[in-house]
């Protein structure tokens, strides 16, 4: 298999847990400090040395394509004015965006991710493909993608990313049952989603960070909607393809996982990378020591 150039990212959901904000700021561009949650994807995706980001869209959501695109009249009025540090910012943006290729799909009712991944199937040739959930951040040294990608390159199977957690939290996750192969590298050989306490295979939580093979898209088409109505990714994986034997494997990622996909989970997101910000953090962190 070729290597690892292109990557999903489904941002067509509602948004439902942040609302009434997500009525008015679409899921990719809601702000973490000073940035759209979708600049720590793309940022991630380049470092793992992807150059082409494909967005899963819902019909109404689709400010994350204004704003990858370049900006000539803000920067040409910035020039003028002479706001150059703002300048600045809006070069390194570009340099960010420069050297990918951003395609996008719909998905006109939000039927799963399942579902959502099924859609950009026909921009994906029979080769590997990275996904990231945009709801989840990860922040570590080595690129949350580039280590799956590690794995991936020498078992050439799917691959999800696995984050450690407390017992208490598991039950909010897909926990899976594995069987440890190697240093942070297991054997997934079931899918538990939101266990209860008695139940918990395991104390790894399935994050939003996988490499999936052209078979995974074989058994999504064949799949048919659950309980309420919606092709999820972790029940095909579980119900069909481990259980016919297919090897899926899981990695412990290496660094730290944020969440934003309700508004506790984003508050502490925004704290995180607010007091560890390279222009603000110290200034924040003076100020919280003031109140």
């Amino acid at each position: 298999m070729s290597d690892i150039s292109k990557v999903i990212i489904p941002i067509a959901g509602l948004a439902s847990r942040l609302l009434p904000l997500s009525k008015v700021i679409d899921k990719g561009i809601l702000p973490i400090v000073d940035i759209p949650s979708i600049q720590y994807l793309i940022k991630e995706a380049k470092d793992s040395g992807i150059s082409e980001v494909i967005f899963v869209l819902s019909p109404n959501n689709k400010k994350v394509l204004d704003y990858v695109k370049p900006s000539p009249k803000i920067e040409k009025a910035l020039k003028e004015s002479k706001k150059d540090e703002i300048l600045e910012e809006m070069k390194q943006l570009d340099d960010l965006f420069a050297g990918i290729k951003f395609s996008s799909v719909i998905q006109k009712e939000p039927l799963g991710d399942g579902h959502a991944i099924l859609q950009a199937a026909k921009l994906i040739k029979d080769e590997p493909v990275a996904l990231m959930f945009g709801d989840d951040i990860i922040d570590s040294e080595v690129s949350g993608i580039a280590q799956l990608a590690a794995v991936f390159k020498t078992c050439q199977k799917p691959v999800m990313g696995l984050f450690r957690l407390p017992a208490e939290r598991l039950p909010a996750y897909g926990v899976p049952k594995v069987e440890k192969i190697a240093s942070k590298i297991y054997k997934v050989k079931g899918i538990v989603e939101k266990p209860a306490p008695e139940d918990i295979p395991s104390d790894l939580a399935i994050s939003g960070r996988y490499i999936l093979t052209p078979e995974v898209f074989h058994y999504l088409k064949k799949a048919k909607p659950g309980s309420k109505g919606e092709i999820i990714l972790a029940e095909v994986i579980n119900d069909a393809m481990i259980k016919e034997g297919k090897l899926i494997y899981g990695y412990e990622i290496e660094g730290r996982w944020l969440e934003c996909g309700d508004k506790l989970k984003w508050l502490k997101s925004n704290l995180y990378f607010s007091l560890n910000h390279p222009k603000y953090g110290q200034q924040l962190r003076d100020y919280l020591k003031n109140i």
